[in-house]
């Protein structure tokens, strides 16, 4: 058997908002669609299945997010998730200059949990609340840095 990576799925509460902040920071949005039916009802385990979804990706095309938004049955909002709690965490991106990305961030009302910390040299890195209060972590490789100068 062959397994290969394909995207992490990420509710949210307005998918134009979503959009705009994950391709402000540099990923593409491949397509968006409508799901319905007895076969989203079926793979999704929702009677009543209906969403408007967007898929993105990495300028390189490796990693990729569906975001979707519920028209039915209703969202359910929920505490924000603490970078503690057991279950789906975090999305984690390498950018290859943070502070430009958590400028790009900040435009979007995002800003760091805590502040920017930086790991043994090899990465500066934080986490942060984007849309509908998806942890984000962004790293910057400065061994990538270091070796470009």
């Amino acid at each position: 058997m062959t397994i290969r990576f394909e995207n992490v799925g990420i509710a949210v509460r307005d998918l134009d908002e979503a959009i705009s902040f994950f391709t402000a920071l540099g990923l593409t949005l491949v397509g968006r669609d409508e799901v319905s039916g007895d076969w989203a009802d079926t793979a999704v385990g929702l009677d009543g299945n209906h969403a408007r979804i967007a898929m993105l990706q990495t300028p390189e095309g490796d990693g990729r997010i569906e975001l979707f938004e519920y028209v039915h049955p209703d969202a359910i909002e929920t505490d924000p998730t603490l970078p503690n709690e057991i279950g789906m965490h975090r999305v984690a991106f390498s950018v290859d200059d943070l502070d430009q990305a958590l400028a790009i961030a900040a435009q979007h009302g995002c800003h760091p949990l805590r502040g920017v910390a930086e790991y043994q040299g090899v990465y500066r890195l934080t986490y942060l609340r984007g849309p509908s209060g998806i942890l984000v972590m962004l790293a910057e490789d400065l061994t990538r840095t270091r070796e470009a100068s």
